[in-house]
């Protein structure tokens, strides 16, 4: 009896022994399991920890797939903007010439006729010689060299000098002096070279196109009601073609070069117009930013250092602005009244003030101002 006991307890002891041992080793391995989770959430938060991330951070983290795809298809879509644009002028011109001209020498007084003459030649000139310089001129890179610049920093992507107001381009996978923005109508950056080309382009092309819009208006309006006569008069034809007897007679036809001048002259308005309208209002918003002595990039820039020192109760000042009135000059490089005439009025392909690699006070500036830094 009593060694039936001692067997009994014996096991009971066991038991309980391998309980205890259980129940030690599942803690055990559930505190390993809260160790290891305590350290990926830790390892995860300081890859990503950044004091610098905000929104913005992220919205461009999230769209950069977006912005792969659209730099490559705009690399390689670049020449075919070109050639659109280089095809679309040309068709505007084509017309204006085989099918304006002749008109307007017929109707127009000798007064309008000189006055449409000499503006839209002019007109045309200035639209042609900016848009090749704007295409053709590099718009200044770095040295790739390290040299006495001052103010500079290193661009991540080119392991390269970097001086003040220059920016990397995505597409060209260089370093742009003063980048404003990589245009894929002219298949090139626009930079500290060709700004001004760039712009002239779009301010003489949107006046041409104002321009077109408003000549051409009365020959519009009777090009499309002559467009709409032809439509009923082919339903009429139909219909007497279908029902036709010895006393009908068919209604009069347009002969093809009056159709395809009517269609023409409705083509050369909507085009133009609606080319106005878009150039327009991209012309208006970079002289906005002439205005105020900064690029596209330099915009964001701006609003951002300007938010944070709103929030300290310090005021910014853009230190690349001298004025709206010294702003225009500097950018169109008009030193003297002269150039007014020489330099803006009429075709020119002078140099911009500076080397883009540093930024002196220029000599047309009226306001001497502090030194220039980097932003």
């Amino acid at each position: 009896m009593r060694s039936r006991q001692r067997m009994f307890a014996a096991v009971m002891r066991l038991l309980l022994k391998c309980l205890r041992l259980g129940r030690r080793r599942r803690f055990k391995l559930v505190r390993q399991v809260e160790q290891l989770w305590h350290y990926g959430h830790l390892c995860l938060r300081s890859l990503l920890y950044n004091s610098f991330t905000n929104g913005d951070v992220v919205l461009d983290s999230l769209f950069e797939p977006v912005y792969w795809l659209v730099d490559h298809v705009t690399r390689w879509f670049g020449v075919v903007f070109v050639a659109l644009v280089i095809g679309l002028t040309s068709s505007i011109v084509a017309i204006v010439y085989i099918c304006l001209l002749p008109l307007i020498l017929q109707t127009y007084t000798p007064a309008w006729i000189c006055w449409h003459l000499a503006y839209g030649h002019w007109n045309l000139i200035m639209i042609v010689f900016h848009y090749y310089m704007a295409i053709t001129t590099s718009p200044g890179h770095p040295p790739q060299a390290k040299n006495d610049l001052t103010g500079v920093s290193i661009c991540r992507k080119c392991i390269a000098p970097k001086p003040a107001r220059t920016h990397h381009c995505s597409i060209c996978n260089r370093c742009v002096l003063k980048m404003d923005h990589h245009c894929p109508w002219l298949n090139n950056c626009v930079g500290h070279y060709n700004h001004r080309y760039f712009f002239s382009f779009c301010l003489f092309m949107t006046m041409g196109c104002i321009y077109c819009s408003i000549s051409g208006w009365e020959m519009f309006r009777d090009a499309y009601a002559a467009i709409e006569r032809m439509k009923l008069l082919d339903k009429e034809r139909l219909q007497v073609a279908a029902n036709q007897t010895y006393y009908q007679t068919p209604p009069p036809t347009f002969s093809f070069r009056q159709r395809a001048f009517h269609k023409s002259v409705v083509y050369l308005w909507v085009l133009c117009s609606s080319v106005a309208l878009a150039l327009g209002a991209l012309t208006l918003w970079h002289a906005a930013l002439i205005t105020r002595g900064e690029t596209s990039i330099e915009r964001h820039i701006n609003r951002k250092e300007r938010q944070r020192l709103q929030k300290k109760g310090k005021v910014f000042r853009n230190p690349y602005s001298y004025g709206s009135w010294d702003n225009w000059k500097v950018f169109l490089g008009v030193d003297v009244p002269r150039h007014w005439l020489t330099r803006v009025l009429l075709p020119s392909p002078h140099l911009p003030h500076g080397t883009g690699l540093s930024w002196d006070l220029p000599p047309c500036v009226t306001e001497q101002r502090a030194p220039l830094l980097a932003i």
